[in-house]
């Protein structure tokens, strides 16, 4: 007996329903006009920058929780090339300002804060690199979707102009795909690089704050007496 494999109808409708969604996209897309190309190369620079800042920013979250221990009994036990060169070997924001207010030793304290707070600021920098483009991206990309809406609706009312009285919806209909189509392109890249943006924002604030925190104690540790 020879047992035929009944394909399951379900799981091919499914795909043939997913694809036609697909190019249904694609072709309202392609209805918004020159406007789109635009939008969709913002939306790929600001997924580039997202991502490009989110690990950056968090390689320069990692914490070693024994770093300022071991920075502390290394000063208190008067090793400061030892100090330094656990600094070296430990490339993050917080080792590379402990290093400059080690090489600032025998100074004014107010002279190594002033050095290591110059350093936080100057990686507090690295960080926001690129991020006023996201910025910039998130209040653009409306804007030019804006535009897109505009161009639609004078060139629905030029053909509607055009028609005179033979007015046919199907002829407005292309002013009108690209009014709406940009509109919510312009608002959909706007709307992701905007939380994009604010949740990079809120990272570096909290980077910031470890920042801030780790100095103090180091600072502490040169205002502690030696043993």
């Amino acid at each position: 007996m020879i047992l035929l494999q009944v394909p399951d109808m379900t799981a091919v409708a499914d795909t043939a329903a997913t694809e036609e969604l697909s190019l249904q996209a694609i072709d309202m897309a392609l209805k918004g006009g020159w406007i789109m190309y635009p939008l969709a190369f913002l939306l790929v620079m600001g997924v580039y920058i997202f991502f490009e800042r989110y690990f950056a920013i968090k390689k320069a979250s990692k914490q070693d929780d024994t770093f300022m221990e071991r920075i502390k009994d290394k000063i208190q036990s008067g090793n400061i090339d030892a100090a330094k060169a656990l600094c070296e070997n430990s490339d993050t924001p917080v080792s590379r300002m402990v290093a400059k207010g080690l090489s600032r030793l025998g100074r004014p304290l107010n002279d190594i804060n002033a050095a290591i707070e110059n350093v936080g600021n100057l990686e507090i920098g690295r960080l926001e690199r690129r991020l006023p483009i996201l910025a910039s991206v998130s209040g653009g990309a409306p804007m030019i979707g804006f535009l897109g809406t505009v161009i639609g609706m004078i060139r629905a009312f030029y053909d509607m102009a055009s028609a005179g009285n033979n007015i046919d919806v199907a002829l407005l209909s292309s002013g009108i795909y690209t009014a709406m189509v940009t509109t919510v392109a312009g608002l959909i890249v706007g709307i992701i690089a905007y939380f994009a943006y604010n949740y990079l924002v809120a990272r570096i604030e909290r980077v910031v704050y470890n920042l801030e925190s780790e100095t103090m104690a180091f600072l502490d540790v040169l205002n502690e007496p030696a043993s």
